[in-house]
């Protein structure tokens, strides 16, 4: 395996399909696609300066490196992929890619990341910026901190744990996605998703929950939430109060209490939605 050590390389296509490579404290100043259709690449305590670093590459490892706010668009079209103590300063990073392990990243400007990628695992992820994971499917994140907005969309087959996002609408037109011991905030969650199912949750969502198919919250607290679960068939078990439900297609909806329940649309009908207040039951006791 042929190793560069303290580099620095410059211009167009510096690497271009390179072999068995190994990279140390090496810079790729400015050259857009330096390892475009490159294969076995091990990468550390490197910089990345300019566009496209990392293009349509198979079996990469990068470890302690960074890439600098011009390395725009950085890796697209990219498989078997694992970052590990990385910052990303750069926007729209990774889309298109499969089998991708990320491990202690910081992504201070996200917008449009992770796009239709697929096979992800990630843990302890600090990301700032719109859109994040647009489309992602067959993922597996421990240890997320999101501040930006309409993360996840169209997103499939997720599981999410130890999250705390800060994100309006959160999860819109998805499927299939579990959310472990998470904090979401942010108007509008997951409207036009199926077969999401929240456990131990904090969500503060003003008219949350609406428009679902089968949303499912398992001990979970609503902080500031009205008008939820509109036009959505649920199945909810809160552990706090509720400010209003409004317009429940059908299921079962259990909270210590719920100041308001608005039915004004005549074909949802009440007697579809089974209401449980757990504090009146208390006081019963």
């Amino acid at each position: 395996m042929k190793k560069y050590e303290q580099e620095r390389f410059t211009g167009e296509r510096a690497l271009f399909q390179s072999r068995d490579l190994t990279l140390s404290y090496c810079t790729f100043a400015d050259g857009e696609s330096p390892l475009k259709e490159s294969r076995d690449l091990k990468i550390d305590h490197s910089l990345f300066q300019w566009k496209y670093p990392l293009w349509y590459c198979e079996n990469v490892e990068v470890t302690d490196s960074t890439l600098f706010e011009m390395a725009r668009a950085g890796i697209w079209y990219t498989n078997h992929l694992t970052m590990t103590d990385i910052t990303i300063q750069a926007p729209k990073t990774f889309r298109r890619c499969a089998d991708v392990t990320l491990k202690n990243i910081n992504l201070p400007h996200a917008e449009e990341t992770l796009w239709n990628c697929k096979n992800v695992r990630m843990e302890n992820i600090v990301a700032k910026g719109d859109y994040f994971g647009m489309n992602l499917t067959d993922a597996e994140i421990d240890g997320f901190t999101l501040d930006g907005n309409y993360s996840f969309d169209g997103g499939k087959n997720l599981v999410i744990r130890n999250a705390r996002m800060l994100s309006k609408d959160a999860f819109w037109n998805c499927e299939n996605v579990t959310v472990y011991d998470s904090f979401i905030s942010g108007e509008y969650f997951g409207w036009n998703s199926k077969n999401i199912t929240l456990i131990g949750c904090t969500i503060e969502s003003e008219q949350g929950m609406c428009y679902m198919d089968n949303i499912v919250m398992k001990d979970c607290k609503l902080l500031n939430t009205n008008l939820a679960f509109e036009y959505s068939t649920v199945d909810a078990k809160i552990d706090s109060k509720i400010d209003s439900v409004k317009n429940p297609y059908s299921g079962k909806i259990q909270a210590k209490t719920i100041e308001e329940v608005i039915f004004d649309n005549p074909e949802m009908r009440e007697e579809d939605t089974q209401f449980v207040l757990t504090e009146e039951e208390d006081q019963l006791d």
